[in-house]
């Protein structure tokens, strides 16, 4: 597979030019020269497929010839001992995708990536540095996948004062290979230091850079899996079993589950900020998975949402919200859905839905105190979305899923007073008692410089 980026088609890379890399020479971002497609047999066969054999039969076409295939089957084998269950909650599809070990979906992502370059850098000498901005959950899926990783170190910079404790726990707590810097900005001043770190002649000089947000093509390609893992599943009508993290509390017999659905193409909420998830989403879909089409659901940070509604892409300052994994007011992965999609195909594909802090403050407490199950503020956008869209007029017909993007105990301080303790996974328990250690600096390259 070559890549291109998004603004020229002059220079193809390979696989690991492109992940090694992270952004293209001219400030693009790597796309694939076409999505392949997955073969008949394999379209067929999703819903019975192991999430592991899917995960293999999604990333080999990307990554071939640089990933062996044997290797690349060892990589997903030790980068998921989980899974992403489909679970049913209040009378809709959930699909939870924090049973890996930081709680948050940016797990499937940064585990395979930390292997992938481990691996593609198995005979070189020098250092590779990564850098990564973080408006939450990215920081500490790449601080724990890459830890302790042999020649390689990592600098994650992250909004002071805009993530969760827990959240800095993760990302400045872990020490080691693992640098933390607090920058005194958001989450786009941060990104926006990232792309001019890369930009920066003296510094490409003095470090092996690369990034691992989901800019960097390598963590975007395996979060493809998981949705054509659970569109397969919908397709069957059937949900998986509760996951040891699913946070659910006992309620009354016959409340939650037993509804059933027409199979089908699954339809899909993505809570959005960035917009590496949706795309990768729409890589499954062009894939072949069977998938209708999606919500994008946003906070009040709603650049697409506007996009969608009027054709005219204007970036704004972020926001500040209690759904802060979202608060993104350029989205670096629209230059990707750009390049591969017109207006008019986005506009057929997805659909566009803002809320608000009060709209997600009430949907957490009530689908907890109806259902007794636990949303997270993201999942909560999410789960407002659908209910903003299901009209009748809007109505798509056959399954829909959240998608649980981050375990609610994550955002303990702004879910517990809406609907008292959430249950904390195992996982968890063990980053709570971290010390987190970070630099603060101000927002400015020379400041970024000077640390690096």
């Amino acid at each position: 597979m070559r890549y291109y980026s998004t603004r020229s088609r002059a220079n193809p890379a390979n696989f690991a030019a492109a992940a090694l890399t992270g952004l293209a020479p001219d400030g693009g971002l790597f796309v694939p020269e076409e999505i392949p497609r997955y073969s008949p047999a394999v379209r067929s066969s999703l819903g019975t497929m192991n999430f592991h054999d899917i995960a293999i039969e999604t990333i080999k076409p990307y990554v071939d010839p640089e990933i062996p295939g044997a290797v690349l089957g060892d990589m997903i084998h030790s980068a998921y001992p989980f899974t992403a269950p489909l679970v049913e909650a209040g009378g809709r599809l959930v699909l939870e995708l924090f049973h890996g070990p930081t709680a948050a979906f940016k797990d499937f992502g940064a585990r395979f990536m930390a292997r992938a370059f481990s691996y593609l850098r198995r005979n070189e000498e020098r250092p590779l540095h990564i850098l990564v901005a973080t408006s939450g959950d990215t920081g500490g899926a790449v601080a724990d996948g890459f830890f302790g990783i042999e020649g390689i170190s990592v600098t994650v910079l992250y909004p002071k004062g805009r993530v969760s404790p827990l959240q800095e726990r993760q990302i400045a707590g872990l020490g080691g290979n693992i640098s933390a810097l607090a920058v005194e900005g958001s989450f786009d001043d941060c990104q926006a230091l990232v792309k001019v770190a890369f930009a920066d002649a003296d510094l490409q000089k003095r470090h092996v850079l690369s990034s691992a947000n989901s800019i960097n093509i390598s963590r975007l390609i395996p979060q493809t899996v998981y949705y054509a893992a659970a569109a397969g599943r919908a397709m069957t009508g059937r949900a998986d079993p509760d996951g040891e993290a699913t946070p659910r509390n006992p309620v009354k017999p016959g409340v939650l589950g037993g509804f059933s659905w027409q199979a089908g193409p699954l339809t899909v909420c993505v809570p959005s900020g960035n917009f590496g998830n949706l795309t990768a989403g729409l890589y499954a879909m062009s894939m072949g998975a069977p998938i209708r089409g999606f919500i994008a659901a946003t906070n009040i940070n709603k650049t697409v949402p506007d996009y969608l509604a009027t054709g005219d892409y204007q970036v704004r300052p972020s926001q500040a919200t209690i759904s802060n994994a979202m608060d993104v007011g350029a989205p670096s992965n629209f230059e990707r859905m750009a390049a591969h999609w017109s207006y008019p195909e986005l506009r057929r594909m997805i659909q566009g839905v803002p809320v608000t802090d009060d709209e997600t403050r009430a949907v957490i407490r009530a689908v907890h105190e109806r259902w007794g199950y636990y949303l997270d503020p993201h999942g909560a956008v999410g789960w407002k979305a659908v209910d903003k869209e299901e009209k009748p007029e809007n109505q798509t017909g056959g399954p829909l899923a959240v998608l649980a993007t981050a375990h609610p105990a994550k955002f303990a301080e702004t879910v517990e007073p809406l609907t008292g303790p959430v249950p904390v996974p195992a996982s968890l328990k063990k980053v709570m008692e971290r010390e987190p250690h970070a630099l603060t600096i101000p927002a400015d390259i020379t400041a970024l410089k000077d640390v690096l």
